[in-house]
Protein backbone atom coordinates (compact mmCIF):
# COMPACT_ATOMS: atom_id res chain seq x y z
CA UNK A 1 0.00 0.00 0.00
CA UNK A 2 1.26 3.47 -0.87
CA UNK A 3 1.43 6.61 1.24
CA UNK A 4 -1.82 8.17 2.45
CA UNK A 5 -2.34 11.90 2.93
CA UNK A 6 -5.49 12.93 4.76
CA UNK A 7 -7.29 16.26 4.79
CA UNK A 8 -9.24 16.87 7.99
CA UNK A 9 -12.74 17.18 6.54
CA UNK A 10 -14.66 18.86 9.35
CA UNK A 11 -14.96 22.40 7.97
CA UNK A 12 -13.00 24.71 5.68
CA UNK A 13 -11.01 24.39 2.43
CA UNK A 14 -11.19 20.61 2.19
CA UNK A 15 -11.55 20.03 -1.56
CA UNK A 16 -8.97 22.75 -2.31
CA UNK A 17 -6.37 20.99 -0.15
CA UNK A 18 -7.14 17.61 -1.70
CA UNK A 19 -6.60 19.08 -5.17
CA UNK A 20 -3.43 20.95 -4.10
CA UNK A 21 -1.87 17.77 -2.68
CA UNK A 22 -2.87 15.79 -5.78
CA UNK A 23 -1.19 18.46 -7.91
CA UNK A 24 1.98 18.25 -5.80
CA UNK A 25 2.02 14.45 -6.08
CA UNK A 26 1.44 14.60 -9.87
CA UNK A 27 4.37 17.00 -10.23
CA UNK A 28 6.59 14.12 -9.08
CA UNK A 29 4.81 11.39 -11.04
CA UNK A 30 3.86 9.73 -7.75
CA UNK A 31 0.08 9.60 -8.21
CA UNK A 32 0.15 5.79 -8.29
CA UNK A 33 1.91 5.53 -4.93
CA UNK A 34 0.28 8.36 -2.95
CA UNK A 35 -3.44 8.78 -2.23
CA UNK A 36 -5.16 11.89 -0.85
CA UNK A 37 -8.39 11.38 1.09
CA UNK A 38 -10.82 13.30 3.31
CA UNK A 39 -10.68 12.26 6.98
CA UNK A 40 -13.45 12.62 9.56
CA UNK A 41 -12.98 9.78 12.08
CA UNK A 42 -10.31 8.79 14.63
CA UNK A 43 -9.74 5.39 13.01
CA UNK A 44 -8.98 7.07 9.68
CA UNK A 45 -6.20 9.16 11.26
CA UNK A 46 -4.36 5.97 12.27
CA UNK A 47 -3.99 4.96 8.61
CA UNK A 48 -2.29 8.19 7.47
CA UNK A 49 1.30 9.19 6.77
CA UNK A 50 0.47 12.91 6.68
CA UNK A 51 -2.50 15.15 7.41
CA UNK A 52 -3.65 18.65 6.46
CA UNK A 53 -5.67 20.80 8.85
CA UNK A 54 -7.25 23.32 6.48
CA UNK A 55 -8.28 26.91 6.86
CA UNK A 56 -11.82 27.66 7.94
CA UNK A 57 -13.16 28.92 11.26
CA UNK A 58 -10.82 27.95 14.09
CA UNK A 59 -13.41 27.92 16.89
CA UNK A 60 -15.65 25.67 14.79
CA UNK A 61 -12.80 23.34 13.81
CA UNK A 62 -11.63 23.12 17.42
CA UNK A 63 -15.17 22.28 18.60
CA UNK A 64 -15.62 19.65 15.88
CA UNK A 65 -12.27 18.05 16.71
CA UNK A 66 -13.56 17.54 20.27
CA UNK A 67 -17.06 16.47 19.17
CA UNK A 68 -15.68 13.83 16.77
CA UNK A 69 -13.21 12.41 19.34
CA UNK A 70 -10.25 13.49 17.22
CA UNK A 71 -8.29 15.47 19.82
CA UNK A 72 -6.19 12.62 21.22
CA UNK A 73 -5.61 10.90 17.83
CA UNK A 74 -4.34 14.21 16.42
CA UNK A 75 -2.07 14.94 19.40
CA UNK A 76 -0.65 11.40 19.17
CA UNK A 77 -0.39 11.36 15.37
CA UNK A 78 3.13 10.36 14.31
CA UNK A 79 2.96 11.61 10.72
CA UNK A 80 3.43 15.09 9.32
CA UNK A 81 0.83 17.84 9.70
CA UNK A 82 0.34 20.68 7.22
CA UNK A 83 -1.76 23.42 8.84
CA UNK A 84 -3.11 26.54 7.14
CA UNK A 85 -4.88 29.60 8.58
CA UNK A 86 -7.35 28.10 11.12
CA UNK A 87 -5.13 25.01 11.12
CA UNK A 88 -2.23 27.20 12.26
CA UNK A 89 -4.40 28.37 15.17
CA UNK A 90 -5.30 24.79 16.15
CA UNK A 91 -1.65 23.62 16.03
CA UNK A 92 -0.39 26.29 18.46
CA UNK A 93 0.69 26.00 22.08
CA UNK A 94 -1.53 28.95 22.99
CA UNK A 95 -4.29 31.03 21.38
CA UNK A 96 -5.72 34.46 22.24
CA UNK A 97 -9.26 33.03 22.27
CA UNK A 98 -10.44 30.72 25.08
CA UNK A 99 -13.01 29.09 22.75
CA UNK A 100 -10.17 27.35 20.90
CA UNK A 101 -8.65 24.26 22.53
CA UNK A 102 -5.31 24.07 20.68
CA UNK A 103 -3.49 20.82 20.04
CA UNK A 104 -0.21 22.26 21.34
CA UNK A 105 1.81 20.41 18.70
CA UNK A 106 4.02 23.38 17.77
CA UNK A 107 5.70 25.72 20.23
CA UNK A 108 4.28 29.15 19.41
CA UNK A 109 1.35 31.31 20.37
CA UNK A 110 -1.10 32.69 17.85
CA UNK A 111 -3.20 35.82 17.44
CA UNK A 112 -6.42 35.04 15.57
CA UNK A 113 -7.73 37.50 12.97
CA UNK A 114 -4.53 39.53 13.25
CA UNK A 115 -5.45 41.66 10.24
CA UNK A 116 -9.08 42.34 11.14
CA UNK A 117 -12.32 41.16 9.60
CA UNK A 118 -13.08 39.57 6.23
CA UNK A 119 -12.87 42.91 4.38
CA UNK A 120 -9.23 43.24 5.47
CA UNK A 121 -8.32 40.03 3.64
CA UNK A 122 -5.57 40.52 1.08
CA UNK A 123 -3.03 38.88 -1.23
CA UNK A 124 0.72 39.50 -1.25
CA UNK A 125 3.94 38.12 -2.69
CA UNK A 126 6.00 36.99 0.29
CA UNK A 127 9.50 35.65 0.81
CA UNK A 128 9.67 32.13 2.24
CA UNK A 129 12.98 30.66 3.38
CA UNK A 130 14.08 27.95 0.96
CA UNK A 131 11.98 29.12 -1.99
CA UNK A 132 13.88 30.71 -4.87
CA UNK A 133 11.23 33.34 -5.64
CA UNK A 134 8.30 34.91 -3.73
CA UNK A 135 5.17 32.95 -2.97
CA UNK A 136 1.82 34.53 -3.82
CA UNK A 137 -0.16 34.19 -0.59
CA UNK A 138 -3.87 34.66 0.08
CA UNK A 139 -4.67 35.93 3.60
CA UNK A 140 -8.31 35.57 4.74
CA UNK A 141 -9.01 36.66 8.33
CA UNK A 142 -5.51 35.37 8.92
CA UNK A 143 -3.67 34.74 12.18
CA UNK A 144 -0.04 35.46 12.97
CA UNK A 145 2.29 33.50 15.23
CA UNK A 146 4.25 35.06 18.09
CA UNK A 147 6.81 33.83 20.65
CA UNK A 148 8.17 30.81 18.74
CA UNK A 149 9.96 28.37 20.99
CA UNK A 150 12.97 26.11 20.59
CA UNK A 151 12.91 23.91 17.52
CA UNK A 152 10.68 26.25 15.53
CA UNK A 153 12.06 27.40 12.20
CA UNK A 154 10.51 30.70 11.08
CA UNK A 155 10.05 30.53 7.31
CA UNK A 156 8.29 33.84 6.69
CA UNK A 157 7.34 37.11 8.35
CA UNK A 158 5.58 40.32 7.46
CA UNK A 159 5.38 43.47 9.63
CA UNK A 160 2.35 42.14 11.52
CA UNK A 161 4.10 38.94 12.62
CA UNK A 162 5.20 35.41 11.72
CA UNK A 163 3.22 33.84 8.88
CA UNK A 164 5.08 30.58 8.18
CA UNK A 165 6.75 28.09 10.53
CA UNK A 166 8.24 24.64 10.39
CA UNK A 167 9.09 22.16 13.13
CA UNK A 168 10.31 18.72 12.16
CA UNK A 169 7.39 17.08 10.32
CA UNK A 170 5.00 19.99 10.91
CA UNK A 171 4.37 23.11 8.81
CA UNK A 172 2.01 25.93 9.82
CA UNK A 173 1.03 28.81 7.53
CA UNK A 174 -1.24 31.76 8.25
CA UNK A 175 -2.28 32.01 4.60
CA UNK A 176 -3.99 29.72 2.09
CA UNK A 177 -1.49 28.08 -0.32
CA UNK A 178 -4.23 25.73 -1.52
CA UNK A 179 -6.08 28.65 -3.16
CA UNK A 180 -3.28 29.43 -5.62
CA UNK A 181 -1.56 27.50 -8.37
CA UNK A 182 1.85 27.23 -6.70
CA UNK A 183 2.47 23.76 -5.22
CA UNK A 184 5.91 24.51 -3.76
CA UNK A 185 4.89 24.52 -0.08
CA UNK A 186 2.82 21.36 -0.42
CA UNK A 187 5.82 19.74 -2.16
CA UNK A 188 8.22 20.95 0.53
CA UNK A 189 5.99 19.51 3.25
CA UNK A 190 5.69 16.13 1.50
CA UNK A 191 9.48 16.00 0.99
CA UNK A 192 9.98 16.77 4.69
CA UNK A 193 7.71 13.81 5.47
CA UNK A 194 9.67 11.55 3.08
CA UNK A 195 6.63 11.05 0.87
CA UNK A 196 8.16 12.47 -2.34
Amino acid sequence: MGARIGVLALQGDISEHIEAFKKAVRAFGSEDSVSVIPVRRPDEVLLLDALAIPGGESTTISRLIEKNNLYTPLVEFEGGIFATCAGMVVMARGVDDPRVHPLGLMDYKVIRNAFGRQRESFEADISITGLDHPFHAVFIRAPVAVHPGNGIKVLGTIPEGIIALEQDRFMALSFHPELGRDPRLHIRFLKNCGLL
